[in-house]
Formats: C-alpha cells, structure tokens, sequence
C-alpha cells in the first residue's frame, strides 16, 4: 500500500483497509501470514463458500452463508486460526447504493433471510421502507448477500465501536 492510498482515517486509528475479498475471512481466522494455501479449509466447508485468493481465505457468499460451525479451523493444520469458534465475523455487511428500496421498488429480501434480525426496514412517506442495519446485531454469516436480487449488499469492516463490544 502506498502512502497515496492511506485516507487520513486509517492513518489516525493505524489501521489499513484490506481489499474487500479479505475482510470476509472464514471464522477465526486471524494470522493470514501463517496460511500456507494448502486448501483444507476450502474442502472442510459444508457450505462450500470457503476460496483461495493469492493463496489466503475468504468467504465467498455468493453460493451462501457462513453457519459458523468451525470446519475450516479444525481441518487447518496452521496457527491460521484462534481456539474457540467465534460467534460472528470480523466483518459486517453494508448495504449499498443500489438497493432497490431507496430507488423506488419494494424489497425485502435481505430482512427476511437476516437470521439475526439486523436488517430492519424504516417507513417512509411517499416510497418503499428503507433498510438499516443493526452492525452490533448482524453476525457477517452473508445469508443476506446470495437473496439480493440488486446485489446491494457486500462485505464491510465493522466500526471500531462495534468491533470491540
């Protein structure tokens, strides 16, 4: 990362924003640099949304959600990944520009598959409720990402708020 790419925000919190495949890592998973990329992870996932990229792991929600079940730490025989199984994700997700919701058309594919209820949506006079998002709430497994049919929600970093509640 050059020092062009650095916003004044992460500079004051020293923290530099990862490339968004990389902040949704598989549950755990906290040392990326000792991840040899010898693919367990990947093969231990019932879900199969566990991928390689440049040799690390993410999730990839397109074909689903992360249940959170653990797999892919015990099937990795690194220091990749902490003990215990965590109940959420590093990341959250955000909802983007492109919901339909604030662009007129009624939707709410992303509440009703929210399995933690973080998804709610506001009324508002004149037009669709609009979406918000509960972070503390919301787990990051991406169940709302497959369902959006406007492709609105992705990966994000929590708040440093919310990160360490």
């Amino acid at each position: 990362m050059s020092t062009a790419d650095i916003t004044r925000r992460s500079f004051l919190v020293a923290r530099t924003s990862l490339p968004p495949e990389l902040l949704a890592r598989p549950p755990g998973a906290v040392d990326l640099h000792s991840c040899t990329g010898c693919n367990a992870c990947v093969e231990a996932c019932p879900a199969a949304i566990v991928s390689l990229k440049v040799g690390l792991p993410y999730l990839d929600f397109a074909g689903g959600e992360c249940t959170l079940c653990g797999k892919c730490a015990a099937a990795c025989p690194e220091p990749v990944f902490t003990s215990e199984v965590p109940h959420r994700l590093l990341s959250a997700v955000s909802i983007g520009p492109s919901c339909f919701a604030p662009n007129g058309i009624a939707c709410q594919s992303c509440r009703d598959a929210c399995p933690e209820e973080a998804i709610r949506f506001r009324p508002r006079v004149g037009g669709p409720f609009l979406p918000e998002l509960d972070e503390a709430a919301c787990s990051g497994c991406g169940r709302c990402i497959s369902v959006c049919p406007a492709g609105a929600i992705t990966v994000a970093e929590r708040s440093k708020e919310v990160e360490h509640a």
